[in-house]
């Protein structure tokens, strides 16, 4: 498996713009991704992503925002814990309805 690397907002930016500023510059707009991605030493497909999702928050294209889709993330895990919560206060309720049964005792 690659190995993965995160770049901060900053990095993303620019290579966003690089490629925006050349991409005249070159035969095709893959190509100025490939050249940028090459100067900033990074993989193309990874610039190609960037550009795209740039592309998609700025309206151009559509798709799942960055925003969006941190609040998918946010919601998955609240989710998550809500369930893990009630998992909790079901078994619990179970616990002390048998030990309160007098059938039981």
């Amino acid at each position: 498996m690659a190995k993965t690397q995160n770049y901060g907002a900053e990095t993303r930016a620019k290579a966003v713009w690089l490629v925006r500023e050349h991409a005249g510059d070159y035969e095709s707009e893959f190509a100025a991704m490939r050249a940028v991605a090459g100067r900033l030493g990074m993989s193309a497909e990874t610039v190609r992503k960037w550009v795209r999702q740039a592309e998609t928050d700025e309206g151009k294209a559509p798709g799942v925002t960055t925003e969006e889709a941190a609040q998918v993330r946010a919601l998955r895990r609240k989710v998550a814990e809500l369930e893990r919560t009630i998992e909790i206060l079901s078994a619990a309720t179970g616990f002390f309805a048998r030990a309160h049964d007098p059938r039981l005792g």
